[in-house]
């Protein structure tokens, strides 16, 4: 056996996702022009023939046409604008990461404290969270109060996460999944901003008395 060494191997580049002038095996095919127009049925040659006088290129768009769709194109520069659509898609996809965060049974309070700051960290930022509470040995005789511990941490987190599902068994693990929750919209105003507009109101009717009963009452005080 032929020794190859550690230098780099040969990596075949990718195959075209369309066959081009030559490559293009039909007899015929149905063509369209530089401009998107509609030639009609011609011979294989006679397309080839057609798209070397643009300087361009032809390509097959519809394979399984019968017969195949070809246009006269610049092949390298559609490639371009299929790539530039690709990239700008997956920049627009949402893309979620699941973090993981683990508990022990006999982990202590500061250590989970800890743990969920961490995780309200995450959700925030619109990453869901995991937490994986393990057990050893004896400890899966205790799996009620493992649950029970998972349950606590959920509720700690109810304002940035919402718990999917219930805590589950996974091996000698057991976890819950939490997703960012949804931010609720404020509609309306609070019963102190409402009291607060409607006050000076009241004082201004209590103030403004007109000047010509001051006199009838201070009789009718007299």
């Amino acid at each position: 056996m032929a020794y190859r060494g550690r230098g780099p191997r040969y990596v075949p580049p990718p195959e075209e996702q369309h066959r081009i002038n030559r490559k293009i095996r039909a007899p015929q095919v149905r063509l369209i022009g530089p401009d998107g127009g509609q030639i009609g049925i011609v011979p294989i040659a006679e397309a080839i023939q057609r798209a070397e006088e643009a300087q361009l290129d032809l390509v097959e768009i519809a394979a399984t046409a019968q017969p195949p769709v070809c246009r006269i194109l610049d092949y390298g520069k559609y490639k371009y604008q299929q790539h530039k659509k690709e990239s700008e898609a997956k920049k627009k996809a949402s893309t979620t990461t699941v973090k993981e965060l683990r508990l022990g049974y006999r982990t202590d309070t500061g250590d989970i404290k800890r743990q969920i700051e961490k995780a309200k960290m995450f959700l925030e930022a619109g990453d869901r969270v995991k937490f994986l509470l393990r057990f050893r040995g004896r400890e899966m005789a205790y799996q009620d109060l493992g649950r029970k511990k998972l349950l606590e941490v959920c509720d700690a987190l109810e304002e940035v996460g919402t718990r999917e599902g219930n805590p589950r068994m996974e091996g000698r693990m057991m976890g819950v999944l939490l997703a960012p929750a949804k931010k609720k919209p404020r509609t309306g105003k609070s019963a102190s901003e409402s009291g607060a507009g409607e006050a000076p109101g009241k004082d201004e009717d209590a103030v403004a008395a007109p000047e010509g009963d001051k006199p009838a009452a201070e009789s009718a005080a007299s």
